[in-house]
């Protein structure tokens, strides 16, 4: 699952361990993130990963993170908050291609 929200960009998937990893590509997004939840996972780089950062989570901290990154929607406009964010503006080129792969999509025959 990717999530992209005014704290940082992750990727939350479940290893076949049934541990879940929750990844980032700068470590100012995970920081963010622990900051938010409280949780005490440690933090792993990895120079060659596809996601430099990472911490690894069971289930219930899953549910943790979900639950307390719905709290931190407090805006009306997605990419003008990321615009507004210091640590998050450098993002929002690849959020505005994303914006607008997406709306290709939707008014494809694909979608139809």
């Amino acid at each position: 699952m990717w999530l992209a929200t005014q704290l940082g960009f992750f990727s939350i998937v479940r290893k076949p361990s049934g541990q879940f990893h929750v990844r980032t590509r700068c470590k100012k997004d995970l920081e963010n993130l622990l900051a938010l939840t409280g949780l005490t996972a440690r933090m792993h780089h990895s120079k060659d990963g596809d996601y430099a950062w990472r911490f690894v989570v069971e289930h219930d901290d899953v549910n943790a993170i979900m639950a307390s990154l719905a709290t931190t929607i407090d805006y009306p406009n997605f990419k003008s908050r990321i615009h507004e964010l210091p640590d998050q503006k450098g993002k929002l080129p690849a959020y505005s291609r994303l914006w607008m792969q997406m709306l290709s999509y939707q008014s494809s025959e694909e979608n139809t």
